[in-house]
């Protein structure tokens, strides 16, 4: 079987991990969760994080295969149509976007129908990176459409999984179940224990520098949330008690309208200006 090589870039502002993975020098690749930077405070949009994947790409005489989503991100917008439309590739989510696009239409009444999308993932779907070989892992719990992709034994976990001592993400988003989540854990964690697992996010405590990759074994060691011994009901209960306290994620309204619609950001009214909507006392 041919060995996932992978570079991750970790974009500080979001605290996310963008991933290309790829057999080698001159091979077909996939980006994994690619970050559009933005800044709230002015609106402006900025392609620092992406051009850093589109050097290491080029530099490589790596050809993209796949831009593949792990699910419809609240806390950054994505760079899926920047990269895609200087690199190539498809983009590619799971199908359970469209229950997503579902609950958040009520909202943003243009939040798609999932033909932003190249190819939806049905779960557990295989697929290939040229010699590499893929699965997209269906992993619901967060949201309904979050998918997993194991690539080798090396598994892009998405927000299911942070790192041991941070834990596991929150579930109370439309469509979020921590029981769902719960089992979408443990399927990731029955996989074999030296099994690669890579985070989509860190949030460092006590200062630690970020990090993203761990196994299987040390997270059913040492993970706060999940460890071996964590039955479902105790997880579910912890998970709603914490999510009743956290606030919403600072760019979720920006993001979510955008996300759904495959990166794509709104086209310009008359005047030439693209505007992302701020709906007022009903979030």
């Amino acid at each position: 079987m041919t060995q996932a090589q992978i570079q991750a870039f970790f974009d500080d502002s979001t605290a996310t991990v963008t991933y290309v993975v790829h057999a080698g020098f001159g091979t077909p690749c996939a980006i994994i969760d690619p970050v559009l930077d933005f800044d709230p405070a002015s609106g402006r949009t900025a392609t620092t994080s992406a051009e850093r994947v589109i050097d290491f790409v080029r530099t490589n005489a790596l050809t993209v295969a796949w831009l593949l989503e792990t699910h419809a991100h609240a806390d950054h917008l994505s760079g899926a149509p920047f990269l895609s439309a200087q690199l190539g590739g498809r983009t590619a989510i799971g199908a359970g976007i469209r229950t997503v696009q579902r609950a958040f239409s009520a909202l943003f009444a243009d939040t798609g129908d999932a033909t932003g999308f190249n190819h939806l993932f049905a779960p557990d779907e295989d697929f290939a990176i040229g010699d590499l070989q893929a699965r997209a892992l269906h992993v619901p719990g967060h949201t309904p459409a979050d998918m997993a992709y194991q690539i080798g034994d090396a598994v892009f976990v998405g927000d299911t999984l942070f790192m041991p001592d941070v834990g596991t993400a929150r579930c109370d988003f439309p469509g979020g179940s921590a029981a769902m989540l719960y089992r979408s854990v443990r399927r990731i964690l029955a996989l074999p224990a030296a099994t690669r697992l890579f985070m989509c996010h860190d949030y460092p405590p006590g200062g630690r520098a970020p990090a993203w990759e761990t196994t299987v074994a040390d997270q059913r060691a040492h993970n706060i949330h999940v460890r071996d011994g964590v039955s479902e009901a105790d997880f579910v209960a912890m998970r709603t008690q914490r999510d009743a306290t956290l606030g919403m994620p600072a760019l979720i309204l920006p993001a979510i309208q955008v996300n759904l619609n495959a990166g794509q950001l709104p086209p310009p009214e008359e005047n030439g200006v693209r505007y992302l909507k701020i709906p007022l006392d009903a979030f």
